[in-house]
């Protein structure tokens, strides 16, 4: 383990204080945060505003033109890459629900990217092993129902070009990744993911403690 002068401990107030010093979101992305917001507990599916922000520098830092999502919810994530994309790159993101992602075309089309972005609704495995199977993907985000993280794990990095990066949300899962008494289907899934990434030839990765855990992968030559 690093010595401890390596890592800061984030508490409430560090936090705040981190959140303020992001370039701060526009109009369009806070009234997306608040609509979401008044959905009560659903609204904790949405990631933290500097997820957002750090997706959309990682999106154009790599100079993404193909992206895909897996589990849009209300859209602030699906924003954030298609704000990263060129203006002829393209989004797919995959989802469930029709009543969420209303939500998300409305304010997709408010920020002017709804024309980037591709909406397929459907179980995001059978979606997934729709789309062609040669590398054609620059980024992808997995935020989706934790138990299929490594199914979508290994469907997305097969269409992942050399280069591309894949991002996963929630690996730390509240913490439950290192508690054994937690055994959950979905925290299992998660722990079988984590190990995957790290045993996985083909990426190199690192575990990043933004939010509930975020870990980036890209794919190797």
């Amino acid at each position: 383990m690093p010595p401890k002068a390596k890592f800061t401990v984030l508490d409430e107030s560090l936090y705040a204080y981190l959140a303020a010093h992001r370039t701060p979101d526009d109009d369009v992305a806070r009234e997306l945060q608040e609509e979401t917001a008044r959905l009560g507990e659903r609204a904790v599916m949405q990631v933290s505003p500097d997820q957002g922000t750090l997706i959309r520098i990682l999106v154009a830092a790599i100079g993404a033109r193909c992206a895909i999502e897996i589990g849009t919810f209300t859209g602030y994530s699906a924003l954030a890459i298609a704000r990263g994309l060129p203006a002829d790159g393209r989004l797919v993101c995959l989802d469930v629900s029709s009543e969420w992602t209303t939500i998300a075309q409305r304010f997709w089309a408010a920020a002017g990217v709804a024309e980037r972005i591709e909406l397929r609704l459907g179980p995001a495995a059978e979606t997934l092993r729709a789309l062609p199977e040669e590398p054609t993907v620059d980024f992808a985000f997995i935020d989706a129902d934790k138990k299929g993280y490594p199914l979508y794990w290994e469907e997305v990095v097969r269409r992942l070009k050399p280069g591309g990066l894949v991002v996963v949300d929630n690996v730390f899962r509240r913490g439950d990744v290192i508690r054994p008494e937690q055994t959950g289907e979905g925290i299992r899934a998660i722990r079988q993911l984590n190990e995957m990434v790290l045993a996985d030839a083909r990426v190199e990765s690192v575990m990043l403690a933004v939010a509930d855990g975020l870990t980036l992968a890209r794919r190797l030559p």
